[in-house]
């Protein structure tokens, strides 16, 4: 690990201020992934400005009937609170599907939006990575793949996108509060986290400085009936091969319509926008195959791991039908 300095900050402008005045200055909350990655010498901030001060810790219900969460809200608060809970269980399945209560217990809501890929080419600094030292190559395309990403890639990275909790925020339609130099503004969640295309060191939509002050749901009461799924190689502290986190809105025993999110098989969380379009009808086993089959068109696997096509195809069906039943 490299030498640092920590500042401390009191409110979000002299955060803001704090980690503008400094370069190579990073936010630090939790830092369960972050100090991982300056162990390992991947990250190397010169300065670090703590957060844990800010008031960014509520959850609280907005005029319109959402939700508001604050950055600073630990997983654990977030997935055993009764209102996510009851209005949006998909989220706090996918919480509490993701590393370890200890973990859930120190990381926040704004840190794991941020949280960086586990591709282990990543995280060794022996392996040229683009992610790493942006023309270098990717490792992982020629290398052990079996855990990489088979929808979003390019040749310069198939890196996975590694949380649960973002999978679930795609599939509700979150949207993302940022305050930053040039004053406020409110990304929509899928728009967040960047495709690697040429640039895949430019992960999310953030500028130099800006800050993650919250993440608003929207009031969907159909947000009730919703499923995560999360597929692994061992029951517990493990990263997703293939999850899915579907919501659906169900009237008179038809689907009216319904939202789709994949993790483990995108470099980012994966919205399946196409696949949305064909979940509408009575719940089927044949309704769900075909809705899981257009999710994972388009998808590119690598030496080792084009088994995903078939198991995320198949874990999707299965959230489905916990969420929908079957007619």
């Amino acid at each position: 690990m490299e030498p640092f300095t920590i500042q401390q900050a009191s409110d979000p402008r002299a955060a803001i201020q704090a980690a503008g005045a400094a370069a190579g200055s990073k936010y630090i909350a939790g830092g369960t992934n972050l100090v991982d990655l300056m162990k390992m010498y991947v990250e190397t901030p010169t300065v670090l400005v703590n957060i844990n001060h800010l008031d960014l810790q509520k959850i609280e219900t907005l005029p319109h009937g959402g939700v508001r969460i604050g950055a600073l809200v630990r997983n654990s608060d977030l997935a055993y609170h009764p209102l996510i809970q009851k209005r949006y269980p998909v989220l706090s399945q996918a919480l509490l599907s993701g590393a370890s209560p200890q973990l859930r217990n120190m990381a926040t809501t704004g840190g794991n939006l941020l949280q960086r890929t586990r591709c282990p080419y990543f995280f060794d600094i022996s392996f040229p990575c683009n992610k790493r030292k942006p023309g270098s190559g990717c490792s992982a395309i020629k290398g052990y793949n079996r855990s990489q990403a088979i929808l979003g890639g390019s040749d310069h990275c198939i890196a996975t996108h590694p949380s649960d909790m973002c999978v679930a925020m795609a599939a509700l339609d979150a949207s993302i509060r940022i305050e930053g130099p040039d004053g406020e503004r409110t990304i929509p969640f899928t728009d967040f986290h960047l495709l690697p295309g040429d640039t895949p060191e430019k992960e999310t939509a953030l500028k130099p400085g800006e800050l993650i002050t919250a993440m608003d749901l929207p009031n969907q009461p159909h947000s009730a009936k919703s499923h995560y799924l999360k597929v692994r190689d061992r029951a517990s502290y493990e990263f997703a091969l293939a999850s899915a986190a579907v919501v659906l809105d169900i009237e008179n025993g038809n689907i009216r319509s319904g939202r789709i999110a994949l993790g483990g098989v995108g470099t980012k969380p994966w919205r399946a926008h196409k696949a949305e379009q064909l979940l509408q009808g009575r719940p089927s086993e044949e309704l769900y195959s075909t809705v899981a089959v257009a999710a994972l068109e388009g998808a590119k696997p690598q030496t080792y791991n084009g088994f995903k096509i078939e198991l995320a195809k198949r874990t999707l069906i299965r959230a489905l039908t916990i969420a929908g039943g079957i007619s």
